[in-house]
């Protein structure tokens, strides 16, 4: 069993929702299902600049294609990419 009670017995099928649930509401945060926290974890690693192997890795994904799925592009991310382009392009910083 990967989660259980306090006495070792597992957990009710619900309880690790009903926990996530009670944790974004105590973050003020908006509502989410627990597999959008995968997404924005895996996303939060790549703009960090963690290697996506690694991402896989902590994931649990067999496939790097399935970690790509994973992963969004952010917008900070693609202003850096178009001003090193811009850098290349026309020698500009």
């Amino acid at each position: 069993m990967v989660f259980t009670t306090k006495y070792g017995g597992p957990i009710e099928r619900t309880e690790d929702w009903k926990q996530w649930k009670a944790i974004l509401k105590q973050a003020g945060v908006r509502d989410a299902r627990v597999h959008d926290a995968r997404h924005t974890a895996a996303t939060l690693l790549i703009e960090q600049g963690i290697h996506i192997r690694v991402v896989q890795e902590i994931l649990g994904h067999t496939r790097v294609t399935t970690t790509e799925r994973y992963t969004h592009v952010a917008t900070l991310q693609m202003k850096d990419a178009s001003e090193r382009m811009g850098a290349r392009l026309w020698g500009s910083s």
